[in-house]
């Protein structure tokens, strides 16, 4: 159980710093195939906010795809060490994929998007723009992510299980 809230707060850094370097130093909208489409339309092609903005921006990326594995490698590793069979890995990466489905919704979507001076801060232009009612714009992505979840932890459990 302890490994496993490890393995969610890793992926929760990862996927904050991944927003983060997308977001506030990459600033490419090419990366922003999810934002709503009101915030597309308003934000401008931005040039590096300061020599070498996307250096660190990539970085932070960087990072977070190492944060991403450690969380999941975590998880593997603790579960073939202590011989998980398939129904532990399969509740275990369920567990960090809801998890992981469920900060996005809350965090990026509610605070972030929605209550926060996040995006805003980044992109001026979105000041009038940021409100409440943008929740839920991407409501059919997150049902999608959840059910996606069962047959993906299955797979990953299946392997998993092979190297118990």
């Amino acid at each position: 159980m302890v490994t496993t809230i490890i393995s969610i707060l890793m992926i929760m850094a990862g996927y904050f710093l991944l927003l983060y370097g997308a977001v506030g130093f990459i600033q490419d909208k090419r990366l922003f195939s999810s934002a709503p489409k009101e915030y597309l339309a308003v934000i401008p092609d931005k040039k590096e906010r300061f020599r070498g903005a996307h250096i660190v921006g990539w970085a932070l990326v960087a990072v977070a795809a190492l944060l991403f594995a450690g969380g999941f490698a975590l998880g593997i590793w603790d579960g073939v060490r202590n011989s998980f069979g398939f129904l532990r890995f399969f509740v275990r990466f369920l567990v960090m994929l809801f998890a992981m489905e469920l900060y996005d919704i809350v965090v990026f979507d509610w605070v972030l998007l929605c209550h926060s001076n996040f995006y805003p801060h980044f992109y001026p232009e979105l000041k009038d723009v940021v409100s409440p009612r943008m929740f839920g714009f991407n409501k059919k992505e997150h049902i999608t992510h959840f059910i996606l979840y069962l047959p993906v932890s299955a797979v990953m459990a299946w392997v998993c299980a092979l190297l118990s």
